[in-house]
């Protein structure tokens, strides 16, 4: 046996995905643990300030998980029992369990087959169906940017906009990306152009990895007051000039202790001064995966995802014509130590969400859900593990 309980065949693994801890990220958390402070520090505030920067939005406010991000959306925007979240079925449940913690209802939108972002036809359907007493309700539209790919966010916003839906983007997997629209214009995900706010998940498979993590960005100042406030318990200090009473604080809401941890804030801090290389690395060897995948065995078996300039990779997913090959294919990779991953059983199919909505089938989910496969893609991943990679997949196709 290996370390830590792994035999050599495990450590030998190569992973759909994972975490890239370089010297410096250990140095910049051991600075913290050795300071005075390991949580509620100076490093949460400059961690938001540089994300603030990278993202080109007026507040990030970051807290302990993507869920928690998406959570304190919610009740920032004041979500309630009477509010229906607009998502798209193949996404992670976080994006959906969010309302439903408010009493609120989830529809499913459906999804472009290849790519798995909201279709924007569905969305149109969707919101055409809500009864005009519940068109005053405060409703949601979360588009998801999946895989990388930015959401179709100006599009959400027109429909969303005309029936007093608001817009929150699941962007965990989706730092930096960004789109050109049919008018020219550069549509960039996180940006909040569109949305009340844009929500992030710093989990160590993401593009940024704090350990674990999220952060809230907006355009809106007194929204950002509002989240502050809410991912502490609903506590407020009142500024007080002459420090004449530094002990005092109020709850004025009822809140929730998400906040992030100066360890995790400097470790998110370190890793965000290299995000723009490993976005390269990823966009490198989506280009390579595309180049070797589009040629012979590979040309009539696998649908791959399109190249689109801007795209981010957090997940590279190919396309069986079947999940009888997909599934042959996850176990024959296995076999050669290579982990695959399925991103997402659509979430109308989970039997929590059929309780409650009841059974339902949408065309472009089960199309995209069918016969999709995640194959590994991270930014410390080497030529030769790609290599590997792409001749393990042609030997499972010559030989099925």
């Amino acid at each position: 046996m290996g370390r830590l309980g792994y035999d050599d065949q495990q450590m030998n693994t190569i992973p759909y995905s994972k975490q890239d801890i370089t010297e410096s990220d250990i140095n910049a958390v051991s600075r913290v643990m050795a300071s005075d402070y390991l949580t509620q520090g100076p490093e949460v505030s400059k961690f938001e300030d540089s994300l603030q920067d990278t993202l080109g939005v007026k507040k990030v406010v970051v807290c302990s998980s993507g869920t928690a991000a998406l959570h304190l959306s919610y009740a920032a925007l004041e979500a309630n029992p009477e509010s229906i979240a607009l998502v798209p079925a193949i996404t992670f449940s976080a994006t959906a369990n969010a309302i439903r913690y408010f009493g609120g209802s989830v529809q499913f939108c459906d999804v472009d087959p290849c790519t798995g972002l909201i279709c924007i036809d569905s969305l149109k359907d969707k919101i055409q169906k809500v009864d005009k007493p519940q068109l005053k309700k405060n409703n949601f539209v979360v588009p998801v940017s999946m895989s990388g790919a930015t959401a179709p966010l100006d599009e959400c916003k027109k429909i969303a906009e005309r029936s007093g839906f608001k817009l929150i983007e699941d962007a965990s997997h989706s730092i930096l990306s960004s789109k050109v629209n049919e008018t020219g214009k550069t549509v960039r995900s996180a940006s909040c152009e569109y949305t009340e706010t844009a929500c992030l998940s710093f989990h160590p498979v993401k593009h940024l990895c704090c350990g674990e993590g999220g952060a809230i960005a907006t355009n809106s100042l007194d929204l950002s007051e509002k989240l502050y406030t809410l991912r502490s318990h609903g506590i407020k200090r009142p500024y007080d000039e002459n420090h004449i009473t530094p002990w005092f604080y109020e709850q004025i809401d009822l809140g929730w202790n998400y906040r992030l941890s100066d360890m995790h804030a400097a470790l998110g801090r370190s890793q965000l001064k290299r995000l723009h290389q490993r976005i390269k690395r990823r966009q490198d060897l989506a280009i390579r995966y595309n180049q070797e995948l589009g040629q012979y065995p590979f040309r009539g078996f696998l649908k791959l995802p399109p190249l689109i300039a801007g795209h981010s990779w957090h997940l590279y997913v190919v396309h069986f014509p079947s999940t009888q090959l997909r599934n042959q294919a996850h176990k024959f990779l296995k076999q050669a130590g290579i982990q695959t991953q399925i991103h997402y059983i659509p979430l109308y199919r989970h039997p929590y969400f059929e309780k409650i909505n009841g059974r339902i089938s949408l065309p472009g989910a089960e199309e995209y859900y069918k016969g999709c496969l995640s194959i590994p893609l991270f930014p410390s991943m080497t030529d030769e593990q790609q290599t590997h990679v792409i001749h393990s997949l042609a030997q499972f196709l010559e030989n099925c």
